[in-house]
């Protein structure tokens, strides 16, 4: 039997924030409204953050109703191959600062 859900995941690049989590309920349940079917398991969504604090995402995912799940990523903890193949910390910043910029 294969399972189906969608996944969705957002990628912040500084340090977790309570509101974050709001919005990413927000689009689970918009996933849920206009693309989840009946034979679609529960869509989950996944938070990366550069940084954490367990107590904040606790208390900010404690009510809610999706499965949803923050993870902490640092750069400079990838094997160092990984980290030649792709664009440096401060690339990836500005790109993420840049495209935030054209929402405006």
């Amino acid at each position: 039997m294969r399972l189906t859900r969608y996944v969705v995941i957002e990628l912040k690049t500084g340090k977790f924030q309570p509101e974050y989590a709001g919005k990413l309920n927000f689009y689970v349940a918009l996933v849920d409204d206009v693309l989840r079917r009946d034979h679609h398991n529960e869509t989950i969504g996944i938070l990366i953050c550069g940084t954490k604090n367990d107590r904040s995402v606790r208390y900010s995912l404690g009510r809610s109703t999706s499965p949803m799940a923050v993870a902490a990523y640092t750069y400079d903890k990838l094997p160092a191959e990984e980290q030649q193949a792709l664009p440096d910390e401060s690339h990836l910043t500005a790109a993420l600062d840049w495209a935030g910029s054209l929402e405006e």
